[in-house]
């Protein structure tokens, strides 16, 4: 299940990772656009979050090696990120301040693991 989940959620990753570098000013607009973000649509961002994350966490709960602690991180993110904008969905679109440096960071750590769970995935 760890390679089943590393070759879905590692390309995702990987791809979201490079776009935060080539589109970057981008990601900082949307991250800062998120305190005006409709009420319904990160309603729906927060239960897709959620949703995707308990799949994950349903299906596999394994920290026994590197790869399945990852992606049963990955999947305990998404839960904690979809909890967060379903309960305080203020404090939430609220505290997204990042600047270049922050996007480039959480570019970085994208691309970095998407890379990894991709080679997990399918190699």
């Amino acid at each position: 299940m760890t390679e089943l989940i590393a070759s879905i959620a590692g390309p995702y990753l990987f791809v979201t990772g490079l776009g935060f570098f080539v589109s970057s000013s981008f990601y900082q607009r949307m991250i800062v656009a998120q305190s005006d973000a409709n009420p319904i649509l990160l309603n729906l961002s927060g239960a897709v979050h959620f949703v995707v994350g308990m799949v994950v966490l349903a299906n596999h709960f394994v920290l026994s090696s590197v790869a399945g602690a990852l992606v049963t991180l990955v999947g305990a993110a998404a839960v904690l990120k979809g909890a967060s904008l379903i309960v305080i969905p203020d404090y939430m679109t609220k505290s997204q301040q990042m600047g270049k440096t922050g996007v480039l960071a959480t570019g970085t750590a994208f691309t970095a693991t998407g890379a990894y769970l991709s080679y997990v995935g399918y190699f």
